[in-house]
């Protein structure tokens, strides 16, 4: 799978944004959707999830969709699989964010674009913890 264009200074530039709302975050410390956020809350990010199956994550108040969460966010990560990110993407901008991340494995053309036609950065097929562990 192909993954988004941004130079290794550009996805810095990205990673330096500390606001990070995790569609789709996990309970279960066995999943990538678990363990990346953590490792960013554990690196100086501001982890807001979201899921609707629980209240709680990380110790963190879990919100059921990321229209009910309040302030800024940054970035917008996604742990969805691409046949659902359409409708996710629809709602996160909504809220403004800088960038919409895709985790590894995720691509969906329509939802970039919409989204980069609105002025949001979409990072697609790329793993925030690999690249934070790989530029910093």
């Amino acid at each position: 799978m192909e993954r988004d264009s941004y130079t290794d200074d550009e996805i810095r530039g990205i990673l330096s944004l500390k606001h990070v709302a995790v569609i789709g975050m996990s309970k279960n410390d066995n999943k990538a959707a678990h363990y990346v956020p953590k490792y960013l809350a554990e690196n100086g990010y501001h982890i807001i999830p979201v899921n609707p199956t629980t209240d709680e994550i990380l110790g963190k108040k879990c919100y059921s969709t990321i229209s009910d969460v309040d302030g800024d966010i940054d970035i917008v990560d996604v742990f969805r699989p691409s046949e659902s990110v359409l409708p996710v993407v629809e709602e996160a901008i909504k809220k403004n964010p800088k960038v919409i991340w895709l985790q590894e494995g995720i691509h969906n053309l329509e939802a970039e674009e919409m989204a980069r036609k609105k002025g949001i950065k979409v990072v697609f097929n790329r793993c925030m913890l690999a690249e934070h562990q790989r530029l910093f």
